[in-house]
């Protein structure tokens, strides 16, 4: 064999592993958007909590039907102020719009600037609270690092992170702007609350 050859054929390697990994993208991205994704199923609970953000109200709303379902007796509404308008406020008008009673819905409106944050202020609530067992709603790309983040700070609780679909993380995320965004900035943020950063 002529010395050029072992070179052409380790090009070659390269090349056709290029083009599978370009090939096969549609398998490793919705992989990778799945590992941001712990959607765990609902058991009997003392509390709904639903954690801040959510703005199209798909979390709200998951955590109403949950008690709907009787799976909890109440929702508690997790959130912060924007433009001087309490967020547990305005998502708890949302779902009262969708036909869900008022008195199912506790708000509980904080400063927290991070999951991390908002865990340690809900859980002292929680705690205050006598509960138990809580199913955990978010987005569901934010289950994993939310549900970590709370059984972090409160072992002791019995939890159950429970997805809500969110129109901006679609199974195919990485073929929209918003898609793109989204994973991004949640992979970011779990390997910075890995890091402990």
């Amino acid at each position: 064999m002529p010395p050029a050859a072992p070179h052409r054929a380790r090009w070659l390697i390269v090349i056709l592993l290029a083009a599978a990994i370009v090939c096969s993208h549609p398998i490793w991205l919705r992989w990778a958007g799945a590992a941001l994704v712990r959607n765990e199923p609902p058991m009997p609970a003392d509390v709904a909590v639903v954690l801040a953000g959510g703005w199209r109200g798909n979390r709200i709303l998951r955590a109403a039907e949950l008690v709907r379902q009787g799976w909890a007796p109440r929702v508690l509404v997790s959130g912060t102020q924007y433009y001087g308008w309490s967020e547990p406020d305005a998502a708890i008008d949302f779902a009262v719009r969708h036909g869900y009673p008022r008195d199912w819905f506790v708000a509980l409106p904080h400063g927290a600037q991070s999951t991390e944050e908002e865990a340690r202020i809900v859980t002292d609530r929680l705690r205050a609270m006598g509960v138990k067992r809580v199913l955990l709603v978010t987005s569901d790309y934010h289950t994993r690092r939310a549900a970590g983040c709370f059984r972090q700070v409160a072992p002791e609780l019995e939890l159950r992170a429970i997805a809500a679909a969110d129109p901006d993380f679609p199974e195919r995320w990485w073929q929209s702007r918003q898609g793109r965004k989204t994973f991004l900035l949640e992979w970011l943020k779990m390997l910075s609350w890995r890091l402990g950063m």
